[in-house]
């Protein structure tokens, strides 16, 4: 997907902004962050408007050099948002992001949508936050992804002739227990 969204940018005047939910960075991969990372995406190739840099020094000038609020981050978006053409904001894996801090980063991106009609807003997850998800946005067309059972077996077998160790540490019994496991563990997905 983020392939083809790439291939239609070049082609016509669309900017396209990708994260990546990581479990192990769940603390660091707070909304300010998410969204001044999506901002960053967004100016990225054209360069950094005068409004994001006075904003950006403000915040550096205030006690401690706090940085830029949530509110902030939102307004500056819808500003960008509304300079460019087409706009696709991806995340992956929004199941794997903090679920206490979930809702609120779906609902600042819903506000950022309503007030921008040019942009789009593709999610990937796990079946567990679509609730959640559907709750926040009132129009959401879901695609159910479920994994191929033969590229499965084709992965496995080909990790398996690759493995330079699997002479000693497994027999061809063993091979064949470990594809049948995941492929009925699949099954029960």
């Amino acid at each position: 997907m983020i392939d083809s969204l790439c291939d239609q940018a070049r082609i016509e005047d669309t900017t396209i902004a990708c994260l990546y939910c990581d479990f192990i960075a769940q603390q660091e991969q707070t909304i300010t962050s998410v969204m001044g990372a999506i901002l960053k995406q967004l100016v990225g190739r054209r360069g950094i408007p005068l409004y994001l840099r006075e904003a950006f020094q403000e915040g550096t000038r205030e006690i401690g050099g706090r940085g830029l609020l949530l509110a902030d981050l939102t307004r500056m978006l819808r500003m960008t948002i509304a300079s460019l053409s087409q706009v696709f904001i991806c995340i992956d894996a929004i199941d794997e992001y903090l679920p206490k801090h979930l809702p609120e980063l779906l609902e600042s991106l819903r506000d950022i949508a309503r007030d921008s009609p040019k942009m789009r807003i593709f999610l990937t997850g796990r079946p567990h936050v679509r609730r959640v998800i559907q709750r926040i946005f009132a129009r959401v067309v879901v695609i159910p992804i479920s994994p191929n059972t033969d590229d499965i077996r084709n992965y496995l077998e080909m990790r398996f002739d690759r493995d330079e160790e699997q002479d000693e540490a497994m027999d061809n019994d063993l091979r064949v227990d470990i594809v049948r496991t995941i492929m009925d563990k699949m099954s029960d997905m």
